[in-house]
């Protein structure tokens, strides 16, 4: 397995290139602002081919680059139906004092926009994307999984639901603090050896934020296990 991951431009929301190997098919999730360049400098470096560009959420951050990727490559982007509108309408997901300086941004869609849906499997590049749609960040946030493979533990592509120490949050348009909280709830049910790769910031695992989170002591305890699958 190969993930590479770089901060895209002045917001570092984190990109990142999934691949079962070198010289293989990938996945693209979240490039965002001036995330070509550094996108295909990492492409070039790994002989990788994009086929598909996979979206946490629709927030300006996580997909001002999605066009040009899609559009250079021909291949589709996935997103969930809640937040499709903000691929050519940024503004509806940002705050009054953030329009101020990006309302006049135009974005367009993709050629080939693909809805995701809650509980599917997507199977892209020789990988197996779990779709789990967690909103409270924006009403369209998912989180994205990957099964364990021989030593390395499950992958959660967290977006911007959960940080290392943080959660994302919940004051702009679509989000909503009660409902992040439930999609918290439901993600530390995850095995604790479980990587979090979140849309900013480090890596960090489901145990460490279980322990040390300050935002998640206020969750109900969660139910299901802690270990496995």
């Amino acid at each position: 397995m190969l993930i590479a991951a770089f901060p895209a431009g002045s917001f570092q929301a984190n990109c990142y290139v999934i691949a079962p190997e070198a010289g293989a098919e990938c996945v693209v999730v979240d490039p965002g602002q001036d995330a070509v360049g550094e996108l295909d400098a990492v492409l070039r470096e790994h002989r990788l081919k994009p086929v598909a560009v996979v979206l946490t959420h629709g927030h300006l951050d996580h997909v001002w680059s999605v066009a040009p990727v899609c559009g250079a490559r021909d291949i589709p982007a996935w997103i969930h139906p809640e937040d499709r509108e903000l691929l050519s309408d940024p503004a509806k997901g940002i705050s009054a004092q953030a329009s101020q300086l990006f309302g006049g941004l135009e974005l367009t869609e993709p050629g080939d926009v693909r809805e995701l849906t809650d509980g599917a499997t997507l199977k892209l590049a020789g990988l197996e994307l779990t779709v789990d749609h967690r909103p409270g960040h924006t009403r369209g946030s998912v989180t994205f999984r990957l099964p364990p493979a021989e030593e390395i533990p499950p992958v959660l592509f967290s977006g911007d639901l959960l940080f290392a120490g943080s959660i994302g949050r919940t004051d702009l348009p679509g989000g909503d603090h009660a409902v992040m909280m439930r999609s918290l709830a439901a993600t530390m049910t995850l095995p604790d050896e479980t990587a979090v790769l979140p849309g900013h910031g480090p890596q960090t695992t489901i145990g460490r934020e279980r322990a040390v989170n300050p935002y998640l002591q206020e969750l109900p305890p969660a139910r299901g296990p802690h270990r496995g699958i």
